[in-house]
This record gives C-alpha cells, structure tokens and sequence, in this order.
C-alpha cells in the first residue's frame, strides 16, 4: 500500500518530500482552498524516502489512514501535472498551531 499525505499538511506545504521522491509520485496544489500535497497511488513505490522528509509526520502508510488515501488517489490525477513549489524551511514552524515539528 502506498504512503499518504494527512490533514496535517492542510495549509502547510513544507515540499521537502517532493525532492527526495524517486518517482515523482507527490504533487502540490490545492484542497478545500488551502495548500495540500498528495501521494499518488500509481508512481508510489512505497519506499519510505519521504517520511523522514516530513517535519509535522504528514505522511503515513496507507494501510494507517485510508480515508487520506482515497483523498490522495482522487487528488493525484488533477495535480499531476502543477508546478512544483519551492520547498519551506523543515525548521519553519507549523502554520497550523496543531500541528508540532517532528524532527
């Protein structure tokens, strides 16, 4: 089962999992209006490369949280294609005041 992007990452869009992913699998953009990344099901490998790359632990095993997971596979073909965004600090403190640095 691939990995999955949480609500955690709602608004915060970190972007440092994108450079370290081998297949180009995790994609920017937007839901419910706010700043999102997804894994997309298809490219996953489910290597692991991404979750230490997560400084607020966003990304989880798909087997951990389904409901994300049927949201990153709806997601994944709309923003397959978005533009990539310039990474944030991992030491850049959450905007979302529940979310806590990991690292």
């Amino acid at each position: 089962m691939p990995h999955v992007v949480t609500e955690k990452c709602i608004g915060e869009l970190y972007a440092a999992c994108i450079q370290v992913c081998p297949t180009e699998a995790i994609h920017a953009g937007k839901y419910k209006g706010q700043d999102f990344m997804v894994i997309d099901p298809e490219t996953c490998i489910d290597c692991g490369v991404c979750l230490p790359e997560c400084p607020i632990g966003a990304i989880v095993p798909g087997d951990d949280s389904p409901e994300w997971g049927k949201i990153n596979a709806e997601l994944a073909p709309q923003l397959k294609n978005a533009p990539k965004p310039k990474p944030r600090p991992t030491n850049d403190p959450p905007r979302n005041a529940k979310n806590k640095l990991v690292k």
